[in-house]
């Protein structure tokens, strides 16, 4: 992925193993690939769902990580209702993976906030690289690599709808793109300076754009998934050609279009929980106790329940959430995690997993927490800021002596 001001061999530019994005993978679909991203549950990957051509599919997710490279298939594939090829609008697909993610795999949150526009991002991906000044390699025909660049989201894609479309036919979802430009420091190849008068010169020598084989692939706003790669475009008006070459390959002067994670962020979390394995369906039903397991993860649930009615039933609580160390250890024992949980309207309850990392080894049974705090739009009652609950990981694996 990812054209950069440098040459993507340089370390600054790699996203390597062990770095903090071993969760972006590379989705193969046929003979084509793209990006993707491991979410929170370890079980699904984010992606673009051009690469199925807007039909659920088959796909190999590619992992590398500290337990090297590993291909796992897809257990199903679920793409976004409102997908439109068209028009390139809800370009969002799921892929469940038929087997446990790497342990080593980052999970990632997904980013919730309506604030996007102005941050600066991280892109990683597996793309043709390149450089802004040349654009992508012509003559790249090496495994693809993990690279990374940073940019600002500019604005929301719809100043550029007659750019993108002279006839008109072209139209985004207004508030559900962002888009980004690749700037070079230099005022006459601003894209979004020149075309609508977002001025901006760029992040330097740490800018980047995505590039062909990074559809599907994150952008981070901090840890958090802000970003889906969905398309790039080289576009003019009269007396305004910004891109520094006469060819659209993510050289400098071109845009970026990324759908908008926060706008899909219910459909990402409902579709994910009717897919959970075997889910507690009542709150009496939910286990205190798991056992470890001898290889994998295996999930445990936490049940979060909205007592009482809602003054408005399109109100949507939330609370936020964040795994503790007790005896079990994180990163050895589970898999942290931390987030925000929303319960959406026609919804009670919601429901956080937990990995637990299998081992062989004898131990003592173990335990960890869950703080569940800051709720919005609900409360906990009086003098109440945190609530917590314990999980116990039982020991499968013969006697502990200690």
């Amino acid at each position: 992925m990812v054209t950069t001001v440098t040459s993507y061999t340089e370390v600054r530019n790699r996203a390597l193993i062990g770095d903090g994005y071993d969760g972006v993978v590379r989705v193969v679909v046929g003979n084509m690939y793209g990006s993707g991203v491991l979410l929170f549950d370890g079980k699904a990957v984010l992606t673009a769902a051009h690469l199925f051509n807007g039909s659920a599919g088959t796909a190999k997710v590619i992992f590398e990580s500290r337990n090297g490279v590993e291909t796992l298939s897809s257990s199903q594939v679920v793409i976004n209702p409102d997908y439109n090829s068209i028009n390139n609008n809800s370009d969002l697909a799921l892929v469940w993976l038929s087997q446990d993610a790497p342990v080593a795999a980052e999970r990632f949150g997904i980013y919730r906030a309506a604030n996007e526009v102005g941050q600066t991002f991280t892109m990683v991906g597996y793309g043709t690289p390149g450089s802004g000044s040349s654009g992508t390699l012509s003559n790249f025909n090496e495994v693809p690599v993990r690279v990374k660049a940073n940019n600002q989201f500019d604005s929301d894609v719809a100043p550029l709808d007659r750019f993108f479309s002279e006839s008109g036919q072209w139209e985004a979802n207004n508030g559900k793109q962002l888009v980004a430009d690749f700037d070079n420091g230099v005022s006459l190849n601003d894209a979004l300076g020149s075309l609508v008068g977002i001025n901006g010169l760029g992040l330097g020598s740490s800018e980047g754009l995505i590039s062909k084989g990074d559809s599907g692939g994150p952008a981070f706003i901090g840890s958090l998934v802000a970003g889906i790669a969905s398309y790039t475009g080289r576009l003019s008006a009269s007396g305004a050609v910004p891109d520094i070459d006469n060819t659209s390959d993510s050289s400098f002067g071109e845009v970026a279009v990324w759908q908008r994670v926060s706008v899909y962020q219910q459909w990402i979390d409902q579709a994910m929980r009717l897919r959970y394995e075997s889910p507690p369906a009542t709150q009496a039903a939910v286990q205190k106790t798991v056992n470890e397991g001898n290889s994998g993860t295996t999930p445990v649930y936490f049940w979060v329940q909205l007592n009482g009615y809602r003054l408005d039933p399109n109100l949507i609580v939330s609370v936020d959430y964040k795994t503790r160390n007790g005896t079990a250890l994180s990163g050895q024992d589970y898999i942290a995690t931390q987030g925000t949980l929303k319960i959406y309207p026609n919804e009670s309850h919601a429901l956080v997993v937990v990995e637990i990392i299998a081992d062989i080894v004898p131990e003592l049974d173990e335990t960890f927490y869950l703080d569940v705090f800051n709720p919005v739009n609900a409360g906990f009652g009086e003098g109440l800021v945190q609530l917590t609950a314990v999980r116990t990981i039982v020991n499968d694996d013969g006697w502990f002596w200690g």
